[in-house]
């Protein structure tokens, strides 16, 4: 799509889900709908898959704890040629600087540690803001 104007109204979709791994389906049926308002291409859609199911997952997990009276917060918005996505937890909150780089020698057998990696491989930075009630992961995926 890179020079093609995108002939998108701006919007904004927002999704509430309990900490638990099961509803990650409804993540997958939102990122559908995203797609589709957004008429990102393939890629596009891909990349938001995977950024937005890691950052939902992280937030369930680690944010969370699992805990089912906590939730999770998805908002996507689109304005102009950019899709900013935000998923914020009620967790304790995090250190970011304190995530280990998953390329040392001594992690690359490690199980866990890839994801926000990985997604920054794939859209771009990930900021982390502490709120209220939690920590807000945040990235923006340049459409054009």
């Amino acid at each position: 799509m890179k020079g093609k104007v995108r002939n998108v109204q701006s919007f904004s979709k927002t999704l509430v889900i309990g900490s638990d791994l099961a509803n990650l389906s409804k993540v997958e049926q939102f990122i559908e709908e995203i797609s589709r308002k957004a008429k990102l291409d393939e890629d596009q859609e891909g990349n938001l898959a995977i950024g937005l199911t890691e950052l939902v997952n992280n937030a369930i997990l680690h944010g969370n704890q699992s805990d089912p009276s906590k939730k999770v917060t998805i908002e996507v918005t689109l304005h102009e040629n950019r899709l900013t996505v935000s998923v914020q937890d009620e967790g304790s909150g995090f250190d970011p600087e304190a995530l280990e780089d998953p390329l040392s020698p001594e992690n690359l057998l490690k199980e866990s540690g890839r994801g926000i990696f990985l997604v920054e491989q794939l859209v771009g930075p990930v900021t982390f803001s502490r709120r209220n009630h939690g920590t807000e992961a945040r990235f923006i995926l340049e459409l054009d």
